[in-house]
């Protein structure tokens, strides 16, 4: 085994054991010489004990707390990372500028932000706020006239995504909010009364700390140079999942010294979806010339055997840093691929094995499923009900427990039975200027009647709707008016679908940030109905699963 030393040092006199406390490949990253490094540190490998183990180093070394440097993405990582250095080193890390880019943007801003015009005293908008000020800029513009103009939670992401990813609005909705590109000229005007109304009550968002932290360094060179020079060493964890901003921020805020450690796994990037840039990573050897290049590969978490089949599926990424993870003389089981016909099907197999493995003993909570995402597991969620077996849901809610799936259930009960009074006010409520009062009202003059969705389409219910309604309700009676023509003996599946189609998808664009998700999840929905002959069987099998559901298995 190759063995590393400690460089000699007659005024290095580390009090840690670094060379019994470190594997070979992390004492190598962490007494590296200054410069810029790139940390590739695989799964389970130990990266927070590099990055701990590092700045304890740095100290000892003799370099200054304060003018140390750690970047992390939450503040608990640093919190924890610090709280490490404190117990190799007492009393030594208190002055470590640690925290998450947001956090260290603010403390940047509040000091220096005069020389960009911002005042010191700003406050800092959370999401919600941020939200409530789209809507009052929305609101200032009368652009609510557009019953399908997107909602704040809608606009807020579209407008982070572009600030976070250094792209315009338009540039934004072509790449990942196509359905909203008839609304760029408006999303735009938006944004910019947006910017303006923080401006004058001198509010910054999340999005502004970063945004503001690297105009500062650009716009005002002196500031730049100040900062640069009193930070020697930077540290930045988990940079796969950095964004185009926070990379830039890294790359002027080491412009001096160029003593810069980044710590991650290119086989880890998984967060483009929410403005990650994979190339931070990929590209870090191009942008710093002579940095070097220190791998991870003992692992300290898995097995061989597991290991090795996620080294292989690796081996096809077409970009990476090529490494081979290894277990630290950990044997187990191979992992087994099972090939199955369809989601259905893998439902099954899935139910069948867990109750195998409870007959074997193993404790249920021992038993976990995993899936890519959340729509994947209607089958599995239909059959554990349909076996009684009990689970937790932490993707998110159970699948029909989703306000959208619910929605569309409704559609199909109230077509399905027009004197479902409860389906029938959940879908009055969809349409903006209806709310809980004026749908009982509907409902009061319907429920009396023969018909009542003749009722329902009829003139006279103008007379209960607010003026802020009328242009809206308009557009429901004609799309309910279509999916009644259209639903001509559909099958359940057809049905979901022109649910979609006579309205629910605009309004699902309008309504929810992630839009391609829930109409996927109703897709899911629309396939497993293909199952049963009529909307009613349908109906009538989720009545009793959610019914068993509500049972606490």
């Amino acid at each position: 085994m190759k063995k590393y030393h400690l460089k000699s040092s007659d005024s290095f006199k580390p009090s840690i054991d670094y060379s019994s406390d470190l594997n070979p490949e992390q004492l190598e990253a962490v007494t590296s010489d200054d410069g810029a490094a790139l940390v590739i540190a695989g799964a389970g490998s130990g990266k927070t004990r590099v990055v701990t183990y590092r700045v304890a180093y740095l100290i000892e070394k003799g370099v200054d707390p304060s003018r140390i440097m750690l970047l992390t993405f939450t503040n608990k990582a640093s919190r924890e990372m610090l709280q490490r250095v404190e117990l190799l080193i007492k009393g030594e890390s208190r002055k470590v500028w640690g925290g998450t880019f947001h956090s260290i943007g603010n403390m940047i801003l509040r000091k220096y932000g005069k020389a960009i015009d911002l005042a010191p005293d700003f406050t800092i908008l959370d999401r919600e706020d941020s939200k409530d000020l789209i809507e009052s800029s929305v609101a200032e513009m009368k652009l609510r006239k557009d019953k399908m103009f997107p909602k704040a939670n809608v606009l807020i992401n579209v407008i982070s995504y572009a600030t976070g990813t250094e792209r315009s609005v338009i540039e934004e909705i072509e790449e990942n909010y196509a359905h909203l590109f008839v609304y760029c000229d408006e999303i735009e005007k938006v944004k910019n009364r947006y910017e303006a109304k923080k401006r004058e009550m001198k509010l910054v968002d999340f999005d502004d700390l970063l945004f503001l932290w690297k105009k500062l360094l650009v716009d005002v060179p002196a500031i730049r140079e100040k900062l640069s020079e009193k930070f020697l060493h930077m540290l930045v964890d988990e940079y796969q999942d950095t964004n185009r901003i926070q990379s830039e921020i890294v790359d002027l805020m080491t412009s001096k010294h160029n003593n810069i450690m980044v710590v991650g796994d290119d086989s880890q990037a998984i967060y483009s979806f929410r403005g990650a840039c994979f190339d931070n990573i990929i590209e870090f050897p191009d942008r710093y010339h002579n940095a070097r290049t220190f791998k991870l590969t003992t692992n300290y978490r898995s097995t061989d055997e597991i290991l090795g089949l996620a080294n292989e599926s690796i081996a096809f990424n077409s970009r990476q840093f090529p490494k081979t993870l290894n277990a630290l003389n950990r044997k187990g089981p191979l992992p087994a691929l099972v090939p199955l016909k369809n989601t259905g099907q893998q439902a099954e197999f899935i139910s069948q094995r867990i109750l195998d493995l409870v007959d074997e003993g193993l404790p249920m909570k021992e038993i976990a499923i995993l899936y890519r995402s959340h729509f994947q597991s209607m089958d599995l969620q239909m059959e554990l009900t349909r076996r009684r077996i009990p689970y937790e849901v932490r993707s998110g809610m159970r699948f029909f427990e989703q306000a959208h799936i619910k929605d569309v259930v409704s559609y199909l009960r109230a077509i399905l039975n027009p004197m479902d009074e409860i389906s029938w006010t959940r879908i009055l409520k969809l349409t903006p200027g209806i709310g809980g009062v004026t749908a009982r009202k509907i409902w009061d003059m319907v429920k009396s009647s023969v018909r009542p969705v003749e009722t329902i389409m009829s003139k006279e219910i103008l007379n209960v709707i607010p003026k802020r309604g009328i242009e809206n309700w308009a557009a429901f009676r004609e799309n309910f008016s279509g999916l009644e023509e259209d639903n001509v003996q559909s099958s359940p599946s057809e049905t979901i679908r022109l649910v979609l189609k006579n309205g629910y998808d605009s309004y699902l664009q309008g309504t929810f940030e992630n839009y391609d998700e829930r109409k996927e999840d109703i897709e899911q929905l629309a396939n497993y109905s293909n199952n049963f002959k009529s909307t009613g069987e349908f109906l009538s099998d989720l009545a009793l699963l959610t019914n068993i559901q509500s049972e606490d298995i």
